[in-house]
């Protein structure tokens, strides 16, 4: 019998057994407890800044807003062993709901079945059950949240995202778990005062680092729902009222062809709908969920970010990287490639090598994720990586230049012309396709849809 078989049987009940919320007069401190029936237990917890004049005593609009995070972060715990039941002791979750995560899992975890060899279906992969109630019985009276909180990761989305707000007047606070320095020098650049960022501090319980070791189940999970749930509490906490969040229309694209595995599915559009559905149904806090660049392409966002290049030397976006302090760009990732060649048509060959430490472009090393992001593979990086359509786009651009400068080719480039990828007689129609793209496909209020509108406008 299969791994996932044999852990489903064997640890048939998996239990989120309670959240506990402490308040001082600075922080609001959450703490969950989950187990593993017969296995283990886990004990994460958040602790989130808040106004001293906020208090969070006997506040339901607060306590779902603790379970629902909670609900998100125990999918990580739950997938060691795929129990087959899901049991909720707190809380209260209605049919409804229950389907609603449901959807998440599955479809959040769909990565993660596909590298673990694991034949999921959507009905019978788990059955959630709600046993539990909540603590209190009535919401809280609150003033009518104003302003913007916009999630910042280090990257470049989040910084033209911040960028195009901040320079427009927009009143923005921004949030970020477990701050590294690409955050607080993003907020730094955009001329925002070092107060403005709000830090939420998660403490992943590292017990299941030791369960994954001993040959229990790992993978990807939706982490940006976690994202999106946290965020929702410091909103809340904060007055503010809307998180703008920076995923663009290419984090829709499957990473795997033909299939529904999606690496980025709680960054896409359909997840971004069904977290502001509900939000409005079930939390009701009057905050505005939807992200600010989702009409564009990372082609797109690639080329405005280049503008501001004030933020070069202090964005990042690789994953590996962030796990050292200070974060850096690794250089051996499909992540960082991804960026590289994203950026390749806009920077010389030079301003390249600065941003990333290395000249990622001829790095033989790289081939294989360069294979699998020009679409000639079975499946993209399980990365957050852009349409395969985009990144063809942005290396026959790049090519281009250096074919009418006279400029030396690089390895991947060269590889890439060889194996007649290069076709230049299509380059003008898909740029003028990709610049002049604006996805209509989007949850952006009017005012903000004009100014990023304006934005395309003064920078494509």
């Amino acid at each position: 019998m299969d791994k996932y078989n044999t852990f489903r049987q064997d640890f048939p009940v998996f239990t989120y057994k309670n959240y506990k919320i402490d308040e001082t007069a600075e922080n609001v401190e959450i703490s969950y407890t989950f187990s593993i029936n017969g296995l283990a237990e886990f004990h994460p917890s958040w602790i989130f800044p808040k106004p001293a004049d906020f208090t969070v005593k006997n506040d339901l609009t607060f306590d779902r807003l603790a379970f629902s995070l909670g609900m998100a972060e125990a999918v990580s715990y739950w997938k060691a062993t795929c129990s087959p039941t899901f049991r909720t002791e707190c809380g209260e979750l209605s049919p409804e709901q229950i389907q609603w995560w449901k959807k998440l899992y599955f479809l959040g975890l769909g990565e993660f079945f596909y590298i673990n060899g694991i034949n999921a279906d959507m009905e019978s992969f788990v059955n959630i059950e709600s046993t539990g109630n909540f603590n209190c019985t009535s919401a809280a009276e609150r003033t009518a949240p104003a302003g913007c909180l916009v999630p910042i990761g280090g990257g470049k989305d989040s910084a033209l995202t911040l960028e195009t707000l901040t320079q427009a007047g927009m009143k923005c606070r921004c949030y970020a778990i477990n701050s590294r320095k690409s955050i607080s020098e993003t907020v730094r650049v955009a001329g925002l005062e070092e107060n403005s960022l709000i830090t939420a501090r998660r403490n992943f319980d590292r017990s299941l680092v030791d369960l994954n070791k001993q040959g229990y189940l790992n993978g990807h999970t939706p982490f940006s729902s976690v994202v999106a749930f946290s965020a929702e509490i410091t909103a809340y906490l904060n007055g503010l009222k809307y998180i703008v969040l920076s995923n663009e229309d290419s984090a829709n694209e499957s990473t795997v062809a033909g299939q529904d595995v999606n690496h980025q599915y709680s960054k896409s559009f359909e997840f971004e709908q069904d977290f502001h559905s509900y939000e409005e149904k079930y939390l009701s806090t009057g905050i505005y969920y939807f992200s600010f660049l989702r009409p564009l392409s990372e082609f797109q966002i690639a080329k405005m970010f280049v503008s501001h290049k004030n933020y070069l030397p202090v964005f990042r976006s690789c994953n590996l990287g962030s796990k050292v302090s200070p974060d850096i760009w690794c250089g051996d990732c499909p992540k960082c490639l991804f960026v590289a060649l994203i950026l390749s048509p806009f920077l010389t060959s030079a301003e390249l090598a600065e941003v990333f430490g290395k000249d990622m472009l001829n790095d033989v090393n790289m081939e294989n994720y360069f294979i699998e992001l020009i679409g000639k593979s079975e499946h993209k990086p399980f990365e957050c990586v852009g349409s395969i359509d985009e990144v063809n786009l942005a290396v026959s651009l790049a090519v281009r230049n250096i074919l009418e400068n006279g400029d030396d080719m690089p390895y991947l480039f060269k590889k890439y012309v060889d194996m007649g990828a290069y076709q230049p007689e299509l380059i003008d129609v898909k740029n003028a396709e990709y610049c002049g793209k604006y996805s209509e496909t989007n949850l952006l209020p009017q005012e903000f849809a004009a100014l990023l509108k304006k934005e395309m406008e003064r920078l494509l």
